[in-house]
C-alpha cells in the first residue's frame, strides 16, 4: 500500500469553507435543525431518542437503523446492510477489502478524489472518463475494453460528482451484466440518489441488480444531514454475506461502532427520508432558474448546463486567466467558493482544466449569486 496524497478538496475547504463569505460550492442539500428532524419522528424512533443510552453499538449498525435503510431498496433486507461513519470510511474499507496487490480496478472520471487515490494506493487502476463535449456521456465499450482478466472493481457515481450527470437506466443495468458475466464487483456511489430533476430518471439500486454489487449511500447528501450533532452515518448494501461479514472485521480497525444518537437520528431522517428528498427538490427546482438567469448574463465567460441530479454542477469557464486564477481571485476578493478543475484532476485520464464545481442545493443562493455578479461587473 502506498501513501496516500493530499485529499485536494478537503484541504482546499480546510482554507475556505468557514471563512468565505458565500459557500457557493456545497455538495450537500439544505440541512436542517436538530428539533426539525425530530419533528419527523415518529413515536417508536422517538422514545429511542428520549430513552437512548449513550453505550457502545453494534459493528453492523443499529437494527432499527439497518431496517430503515433496507426499505430503501426492492431486494435488501435489514442483515444486507452494514453501517460507517459516514460514505468515505465505507468506500475506504470497501476497497481495501475487494483490491490487493495484482488486482486491477476500473473507475470512472471526473470523481471523488478517494474513488481512485484509495485503490491506486492498492492495485493498478484503470479510468474510463465521462465526455464533456456529449453531456458526461458514458462509453460503455470504453468501460468493456478497460476490463481485464484480473479486474475485481468497476467503481462509479451516479448521480455523479462534480457533473451532475445521470447515465440512462439501460446503461447502469449493463455496467451490472458486465460485471456479473466476468465476476468483477460493482461498487456504486449512490450517495446523490433521490435528487434527479426527473425522479423518472433515478437509476436502479446496485445492490437490487446484483448480489455481488455494494451500493453506497450516505445521510450526507441527497437529506442534507452531514453535521447534525455527530451524524456521520453511511452505508453499504450488499446481499453477498461473506462479503458483509469482511467488511465489518475491517471496521474493527477503524469505529468499530457508530455514535448511538447519530444512528437514532439518521433511522429518523432515513424513515421520513420521502419528505425530505421532498423539500429538497424542491429548494434545487427554485433555485435553478436564479442560476440559470445568472449564467446567461455572462453567456460570453461561462457555458452553463444544469445537473441531471445531485446538487452539484459543473461549467465551464471561457475567460482567459484560467478557470484556477478565476477562482482564486474570486474568493479572495469577493469571498465567493467555488471548486476550481484542479480540485478534480485525475491521475487515471485527461479532465477538463477550464470547470468549476457549482453547488445548487442550499436555500437562498441569491446573495452569493449577486456578490458573484458585481464582482464580474467590476473585472
Amino acid at each position: 500500500m502506498t501513501r496516500l496524497p493530499d485529499f485536494r478538496l478537503e484541504t482546499h475547504f480546510s482554507r475556505w469553507e468557514f471563512t468565505a463569505r458565500h459557500h457557493l460550492t456545497a455538495s450537500d442539500a439544505q440541512t436542517m435543525t436538530t428539533a426539525e428532524l425530530l419533528a419527523l419522528a415518529g413515536p417508536e424512533d422517538r422514545e429511542a431518542w428520549d430513552t437512548l443510552a449513550l453505550g457502545y453499538t453494534e459493528t453492523f449498525g443499529d437494527p432499527g437503523l439497518r431496517r430503515a435503510v433496507a426499505g430503501m431498496y426492492e431486494r435488501v433486507g435489514e442483515d444486507d446492510v452494514i453501517c460507517f461513519g459516514g460514505a468515505q470510511e465505507g468506500l475506504n474499507l470497501a476497497m481495501q477489502v475487494l483490491l490487493e496487490p495484482g488486482d486491477h480496478a476500473v473507475v470512472l472520471t471526473p470523481n471523488y478524489q478517494s474513488a481512485e487515490t484509495v485503490p491506486l494506493s492498492l492495485c493498478e487502476v484503470t479510468g474510463v472518463a465521462l465526455d464533456p463535449e456529449r453531456d458526461w456521456a458514458l462509453d460503455l465499450d470504453a468501460v468493456e475494453a478497460a476490463l481485464r482478466p484480473n479486474t475485481r472493481v468497476l467503481s462509479v457515481n451516479f448521480p455523479n460528482n462534480p457533473t451532475g450527470t445521470v447515465i440512462d437506466a439501460a446503461d447502469f443495468v449493463r455496467l451490472a451484466e458486465l460485471c456479473d458475466e466476468r465476476g468483477i464487483r460493482l461498487f456504486s456511489d449512490e450517495v446523490y440518489r433521490g435528487l434527479e430533476r426527473d425522479p423518472a430518471r433515478a437509476l436502479p439500486q446496485a445492490a437490487d441488480l446484483s448480489e455481488r454489487a455494494l451500493s453506497l449511500n450516505v445521510t450526507s447528501k441527497s437529506l442534507g444531514l452531514p453535521g447534525l450533532p455527530g451524524l456521520r452515518i453511511g452505508w453499504i448494501a450488499c446481499r453477498d454475506q461473506e462479503l458483509r461479514s469482511r467488511l465489518e472485521r475491517a471496521k474493527h480497525y477503524t469505529t468499530i461502532c457508530n455514535s448511538a444518537p447519530s444512528e437514532v437520528l439518521a433511522r429518523i431522517a432515513i424513515t421520513a427520508r420521502d419528505r425530505i428528498l421532498a423539500r429538497n427538490r424542491a429548494i434545487i427546482a427554485g433555485n435553478l432558474p436564479l442560476f440559470d438567469a445568472f449564467f446567461a448574463e455572462f453567456a460570453d465567460l461561462f457555458e452553463w448546463r444544469a445537473p441531471d441530479g445531485g446538487c452539484v454542477a459543473f461549467p465551464r469557464y471561457l475567460g482567459p486567466d484560467g478557470v484556477e486564477e478565476f477562482c482564486t481571485a474570486l474568493v479572495e476578493q469577493a469571498g465567493v467558493l467555488l471548486l476550481p478543475a484542479g480540485i478534480f484532476r485525475s491521475e487515471l485520464t485527461p479532465t477538463p482544466v477550464d470547470r468549476f464545481r457549482i453547488g445548487v442545493g442550499r436555500r437562498d443562493p441569491g446573495p452569493g449569486l449577486a456578490a458573484f455578479a458585481d464582482w464580474l461587473r467590476k473585472r
